[in-house]
């Protein structure tokens, strides 16, 4: 069975960055299960995946469009340092602000802080290493909610 739209396929990978550097992995957990086409993964992913079947193993490189965008300058902002309370802020710290978006310090001055609100990986082109490891229909109920159930998939709590 090829993985198509609606399909529930179970994959192991490792993401890595042009530097190399192992960004995240399934290695040593249950593989990641996902829905075909319904947009649990990054755009580029999806389409690296489609039509591949359970024991094929590729690369795919996904660039920064079809992953997690380019950088937007507009969500860089300088912040007082007030706002951080009395802590000890140093650069690559991340917060989550009130809107629960997460934000990354990329610089500390004496008066201002910068921080930056771009996803971590934006603007990174993505290496990925998948292995698929099975390959099946998305009952009705998955799709009715729009991610997996059961072994691997979303528990509600």
């Amino acid at each position: 069975m090829k993985i198509s739209k609606h399909k529930v396929a179970a994959i192991h990978y490792t993401l890595t960055d042009n530097a190399g550097k192992t960004l995240d992995s399934s290695a040593g957990r249950e593989p990641l299960y996902y829905i075909q086409g319904v947009g649990n993964l990054i755009a580029g992913m999806e389409e690296g995946l489609e039509g591949k079947q359970q024991g094929d193993k590729f690369n795919l490189k996904v660039s920064a469009e079809k992953g997690y965008g380019l950088k937007d300058p507009q969500m860089i902002q300088r912040v007082p340092r007030s706002a951080f309370g009395t802590g000890d802020i140093k650069k690559g710290m991340q917060f989550q602000t009130d809107h629960g978006q997460i934000v990354t310090v990329t610089d500390v001055g004496l008066n201002e802080i910068t921080v930056d609100a771009n996803h971590p990986l934006a603007g990174v082109e993505l290496n990925f290493a998948v292995e698929v490891m099975s390959v099946r229909e998305a009952t009705q109920e998955e799709l009715d909610h729009g991610h997996v159930h059961g072994p691997g998939g979303h528990h509600h709590h």
